[in-house]
């Protein structure tokens, strides 16, 4: 087994761009949630959840044999599918750089379906919304600031830690599900026929 490295090959979109339009694709797994797959990826991309794929990464390992790239919101989490895989002695892994983000930046072609926020925009969302709605509350019983003190450790230690709790909690909402994808599927589309 190989040690996974601290920092993942990158491919920048450039390039990226270049072998897709040349016809020698690489195999792009979009380890983001399967509502966000759903929402906007790039045409030829395999949804396989990064949940998905630490939890299977050995039985993934056998369907990953050319070259992989992978593919998040912004690279984060595909950085962390690298490691992952990595682990299990997978070596032809890179990341997209900047993610489908900068892919779109890019003006690069894109298959969309339902719009939807990102997870990154809901934690915003989210921890704002608390923050704002227990500082008001603390006005009228104090001890609540706590609680926002509380929600600011939380981010504080996300960032130090490059992991979300509230992030991970939010993902698994209905309404980031989006349609359900396991392992049988995600092996299905990756032994049939290529895109």
């Amino acid at each position: 087994m190989t040690k996974p490295t601290s920092t993942p090959a990158g491919l920048d979109v450039p390039a990226l761009h270049h072998l897709v339009t040349t016809g020698h694709p690489p195999r792009l797994i979009d380890v983001r949630t399967p509502a966000e797959f759903e929402a906007a990826h790039i045409p030829g991309s395999y949804s396989v959840p990064l949940d998905l794929l630490r939890e299977h990464r050995d039985e993934l390992r056998d369907h990953l044999d050319e070259q992989v790239v992978l593919v998040c919101r912004s690279g984060q989490r595909a950085a962390q599918a690298e490691q992952a895989l990595a682990r299990v002695g997978l070596p032809n892994l890179r990341v997209l750089t900047g993610g489908i983000t900068a892919w779109q930046a890019a003006h690069a072609p894109v298959t969309t379906g339902t719009p939807r926020w990102d997870l990154e925009r809901q934690v915003r969302l989210a921890a704002g919304s608390v923050v704002l709605v227990v500082v008001l509350a603390s006005t009228l019983a104090e001890p609540l600031k706590w609680v926002a003190a509380f929600i600011g450790a939380g981010l504080t230690f996300a960032a130090l830690t490059d992991t979300c709790a509230m992030g991970m909690l939010l993902a698994r909402l209905p309404y980031n599900r989006g349609p359900r994808t396991d392992l049988d599927q995600v092996v299905a589309a990756l032994t049939g026929d290529r895109r």
